[in-house]
């Protein structure tokens, strides 16, 4: 079942930026610790950024940290991730996730399918 949806995805040159967005058909998102985490080919899934249910914590993973930035629009029940500037090595399907609290992709319980982002050097 999917539960979380992402969009915004896209390709582009390195030095650009892409604002990705994590909606939700049927649950509630200020309900929710949310993340954002990258896969690529052959590799794990990779902890990116993390906001907390009430919205005041957020979390960065050092290869990001000042480059993304997470946040919420609960009137639209959404979770964006603004990234800016993107790098050739950030090419990956970026997936959005929902209803856990740590930083490893198995503690969260609801899932997108991913949105592909391309970076051409």
């Amino acid at each position: 079942q999917v539960q979380l949806v992402e969009s915004g995805g896209g390709s582009l040159q390195a030095g650009g930026s892409l604002r990705l967005s994590c909606t939700a058909p049927t649950l509630t998102l200020n309900n929710y610790v949310m993340c954002w985490f990258l896969q690529s080919p052959g590799k794990v899934r990779e902890f990116l950024s993390r906001i907390i249910e009430w919205g005041r914590n957020i979390d960065y993973s050092d290869s990001v940290n000042g480059r993304f930035s997470i946040s919420r629009d609960n009137e639209k029940n959404a979770v964006s991730l603004q990234m800016n500037p993107l790098k050739p090595e950030e090419t990956a399907v970026y997936y959005c996730a929902a209803g856990g609290w740590g930083l490893r992709p198995y503690s969260y319980k609801y899932w997108g399918q991913g949105t592909q982002v391309t970076v051409s050097s």
